[in-house]
């Protein structure tokens, strides 16, 4: 199968990146290709709602480093999102990957039923600061017509290393065999 891995985090150390990875390891040692995109080292803002998607030979026509992530969701089977929360939310970091994405839709481009998958920490020890994301990514996914395989949601983790704490590596690598 092949997975497209979306990360949200600008702490290349942080607890999130360490899901990520403890997820990617698993997922290739079960056979998967995997692509991985950090999107927070990448150069892509937010929809310009100009509905150029596609016309012009790109998948967005001001977001040139979202054309690459938007071929490899293309051909993917299964797309995984990972990021923090940030003040109750998704990270400016990976929003624009998400608006960007509304070209998919624009563009006619067939997405439905790939898989997907969500992997997300937050500071506060109250699951529910992460509702932000959680419901975000599922009414995007649902839109998307995309099936859910599995969410990591890690709760209590600030500082580089306290994933080290929980067993948010552990449940992220086990969330690889649900692809």
């Amino acid at each position: 199968m092949k997975i497209t891995v979306i990360t949200g985090s600008p702490r290349k150390h942080g607890n999130s990146f360490a899901m990520t990875e403890a997820f990617i390891k698993e997922a290739e040692h079960c056979g998967h290709e995997v692509k991985r995109f950090d999107a927070a080292f990448m150069k892509i803002g937010g929809c310009h709602a100009c509905m150029t998607c596609y016309k012009t030979g790109k998948a967005c026509s001001f977001n040139e480093e979202f054309d690459i992530i938007a071929y490899s969701i293309l051909d993917s089977d299964a797309i995984v999102f990972t990021m923090p929360v940030y003040w109750y939310s998704i990270p400016a970091q990976v929003k624009g990957v998400i608006d960007c994405m509304f070209s998919l839709v624009v563009g006619g481009k067939e997405v439905a039923g790939k898989k997907w998958g969500l992997i997300t920490c937050c500071e506060e020890n109250d699951p529910t600061v992460m509702d932000g994301v959680r419901i975000s990514m599922e009414r995007t996914a649902a839109l998307l017509k995309w099936k859910l395989a599995g969410e990591v949601l890690i709760p209590g983790v600030l500082n580089e290393g306290e994933i080290k704490n929980t067993d948010g590596c552990k449940q992220s690598a086990e969330l690889a065999y649900k692809f």
